[in-house]
């Protein structure tokens, strides 16, 4: 009889595998090393958007910076070419002065200073003299300029603009051309005009020689800019120009029938 051989109790047991504890610390360190890193990337990603935001706002400033210089640099520009063009229009228009001692109620020359000044003469005036396009023919005409107050409904300021009225000597200012002027200059902060007297050698105020027109005339214009450009309120642009009359007033002998020829005027001083 044969005796069958047995395994110890040991030995039937199965194996049992060991927890793998380096597995297990593998993973949550992976994990948590994940973890980390998409914590980083988001810090980067916010200071990234924040440098890109500070970017933009730099960029924003200094394209605002831009536009608002350039916008004054024109109004400067602008403000600059009305200020030629006023002092230009005025002296054109006084070079081109016409007078008839005949006729003074057309051709007289009228000066007033003070707050609100006027300076009114007849002169025959070129075809591309401000507004020549709507009197067609009619060249010699009465001209008024005056300064005047404006008032702006959206600022509620109040400025002095130098304005430009202008008819034919015989037909009189309608109601369009006294209602909207010519507005030549803004902002005027002086308007004065001067007469040379020959008789006393002086600039006076006032032209009470209704006989005759000056030899020269000086006229004197200040323009002020906008608000903060002159902390102390002085003028902004000023310009005084002394201009020379070439034509004097023609005598009523002159206009005489069988009267051509008339004397040179005498010479200035």
């Amino acid at each position: 009889m044969k005796i069958k051989k047995t395994l110890p109790i040991a030995d039937c047991r199965l194996p049992v595998e060991k927890s793998d504890d380096s597995r297990f610390g593998s993973i949550v360190n992976r994990k948590s090393q994940i973890v980390n890193s998409f914590a980083f990337t988001l810090i980067e990603i916010m200071i990234a958007i924040m440098v890109f935001t500070f970017v933009l706002a730099a960029i924003y400033s200094t394209w605002t910076m831009i536009i608002r210089a350039s916008r004054v640099g024109q109004e400067a520009a602008a403000q600059a070419q009305r200020q030629r063009v006023a002092i230009h229009t005025i002296e054109e228009s006084l070079i081109s002065i016409q007078s008839f001692q005949a006729s003074l109620q057309y051709y007289s020359f009228a000066v007033t200073n003070g707050d609100l000044p006027v300076l009114s003469f007849a002169a025959r005036l070129p075809d591309d003299f401000p507004r020549s396009g709507r009197y067609g023919d009619f060249s010699v005409r009465r001209l008024t300029y005056t300064v005047e107050p404006v008032t702006d409904p959206v600022k509620k300021t109040t400025e002095n603009d130098l304005v430009l009225r202008q008819y034919p000597i015989l037909t009189g200012v309608d109601i369009d051309e006294e209602q909207n002027p010519y507005v030549l200059a803004r902002n005027v902060q002086l308007f004065a005009v001067e007469c040379l007297d020959t008789n006393t050698q002086s600039w006076v105020t006032e032209w009470d020689d209704t006989n005759s027109i000056p030899p020269v005339v000086r006229v004197s214009l200040a323009f002020g800019g906008k608000k903060g450009d002159s902390p102390n309120g002085e003028p902004v642009f000023a310009v005084t120009r002394d201009i020379a009359i070439p034509s004097r007033m023609m005598p009523i002998s002159a206009q005489a029938p069988g009267r051509s020829v008339v004397s040179p005027p005498p010479p200035l001083p």
